[in-house]
């Protein structure tokens, strides 16, 4: 009995030593490749589709799903140097509240250890997804619902899975012009031409995707890149592209359908024409959004006599392009095998868009001319279904509302990535192309790109300039945030990416 009870004993011990071994010599093996290759990456996908049912948003009164034309995914790109790990990801939603990224970064921290700061979380803005803004658009802080878990859950998974992957790679940045899809969409009126908007303000600039004779010059200019930040295995296995393109949305998809848009048809489509079925782990396309607060697509090209009608056809129109043309220049690109990886995050305090008295009684007025309906779609932020012709104005009564009672500084979470010589910047908002080239031209890197909706979702992001011209994206309601808010945001971010080309110690962390 005492010899049986050794001889275990003496089993157990080696199975432990020779764990411990094992536990070693893998643990070096990671190390040796971290510092022959200086990088590692992975990439995975996780799927974040709701059930049908849920409302689609993109509307000014979302209504119900009824079929799923492509599943939506939370895309996700991991990268170590050694000494510091960022995960990207990029969700298939029109856009999420900030307390999904809390939590998604939290279940991040807490499972794979990577800190919530070196994680960047955006929403491509399809119209065609479910809601992951919560009961109020206009709140730092909300309670999750069913979906939000399931999201923030979901997005953890995806960085889980990406982190598992961490293999040797190299990396290579590039970026190519496909302007011709794109054009402003907001527009001078002439003189004579302006229009009155729902709160009986003139306006002399427009949202349009056709200007006709009653307009002059586009308001703003447009940013015609796909920016791309591809990693590869050392013996050139395409391990990821994370690109960024400043196209508002195709929003050609089916009624009451479920779809990426030209997001996920590009990610598909770059999948296919760079890699095999048969390639394992899979390659993991993402395709960000950059800064299309005041950019759609090109009439001319995608709404042409010779342009195939129907659903889903502008959709991979724009996806397919992208696609072949980064394809082509990924041909063009320099690759390295090392590259510093940094952070920078912060929450910025700025004042929420203050509401006037006379807006506060417009509001009232328009709550009593609006029939109340016992059923039907309900307008954002309105306290009941009405008819078509009251939908718009009653949800923008509702939005001034809840406004004008925000108490405290609107919390904007911002965020400065650097890979090597690469530098991102971001805005929790739809951002206009201006403030993108603003911080391009004031980053101390060369290679600089901005994408927005990161880490929630903050409304509109015009300059100050652009509310004196008025339109849609101005409004209040539509934007959230104080008329100086892009200034104070740039600037908050230059001095971001001036710490990370300095490698200075980031006091907010």
């Amino acid at each position: 009995m005492i010899v049986n009870r050794c001889t275990r004993n003496v089993v157990f011990l080696s199975i432990i030593v020779a764990f411990a071994i094992l536990c070693s010599a893998t643990t070096t093996t990671a190390d040796e490749a971290v510092a022959e290759n200086g990088l590692l990456a992975g990439a995975a996908t996780s799927n974040i589709t709701p059930p049908l049912g849920t409302l689609r948003v993109g509307s000014f009164a979302p209504y119900p799903t009824t079929h799923v034309h492509d599943e939506l995914h939370a895309r996700c790109l991991v990268l170590n140097d050694g000494t510091t790990t960022l995960a990207f990801v990029v969700c298939d939603l029109l856009g999420f509240h900030r307390s999904v990224s809390i939590e998604a970064r939290r279940l991040i921290g807490a499972e794979i250890g990577i800190p919530p700061e070196n994680v960047m979380i955006s929403a491509t803005h399809t119209h065609s997804a479910g809601n992951a803004l919560g009961t109020s658009r206009y709140t730092n802080e909300q309670e999750l619902d069913e979906y939000q878990q399931f999201l923030a859950r979901r997005i953890a998974d995806g960085v889980r899975c990406a982190h598992n992957l961490l293999r040797p790679a190299e990396v290579a940045f590039g970026k190519v012009d496909a302007g011709e899809n794109l054009a402003s969409r907001r527009w001078h009126l002439k003189e004579g031409k302006e229009r009155v908007d729902y709160f009986g303000r003139k306006n002399s600039v427009w949202k349009t995707s056709a200007p006709n004779s009653d307009y002059t010059m586009p308001a703003g200019p447009v940013d015609p890149h796909v920016y791309f930040i591809a990693v590869r295995e050392p013996d050139g296995t395409l391990i990821s592209v994370y690109s960024a393109f400043s196209a508002h949305y195709a929003g050609d998809t089916g009624p009451g359908h479920i779809s990426a848009d030209y997001f996920g048809m590009y990610c598909e489509t770059l999948k296919q024409i760079l890699t095999s079925p048969q390639q394992d782990p899979p390659f993991v396309a993402l395709m960000a959004n950059a800064t299309s607060g005041d950019i759609g697509l090109n009439s001319e090209k995608f709404r042409g006599p010779n342009v195939p009608k129907g659903n889903y056809q502008r959709t991979r129109m724009l996806g397919e392009d992208l696609a072949s043309r980064v394809k082509n220049a990924l041909a063009d690109v320099t690759w390295k095998d090392r590259a510093e990886l940094d952070v920078r995050f912060r929450e910025a305090d700025l004042a929420w868009r203050a509401i006037e008295p006379e807006l506060l009684e417009w509001a009232k007025l328009i709550e009593a001319r609006a029939p109340r309906l016992s059923e039907g779609a309900l307008p954002i932020a309105a306290r009941w279904p009405t008819t078509k012709e009251y939908t718009s104005s009653l949800s923008y009564a509702g939005r001034v509302q809840i406004l004008a009672k925000v108490k405290g500084p609107a919390k904007v979470p911002l965020q400065v990535v650097r890979i090597g010589e690469i530098c991102i910047g971001t805005t929790p908002c739809e951002t206009y192309t201006e403030i993108g080239e603003a911080f391009q031209q004031g980053s101390p890197f060369d290679q600089t790109f901005m994408v927005q909706l990161n880490h929630g979702y903050m409304g509109y992001l015009p300059t100050p300039r652009h509310f004196a011209f008025g339109g849609y994206s101005t409004w209040p309601g539509t934007n959230y945030l104080e008329p100086q808010a892009s200034e104070k945001i740039v600037d908050q971010l230059l001095e971001m990416a001036r710490d990370l080309k300095t490698n200075t110690p980031n006091a907010s962390q």
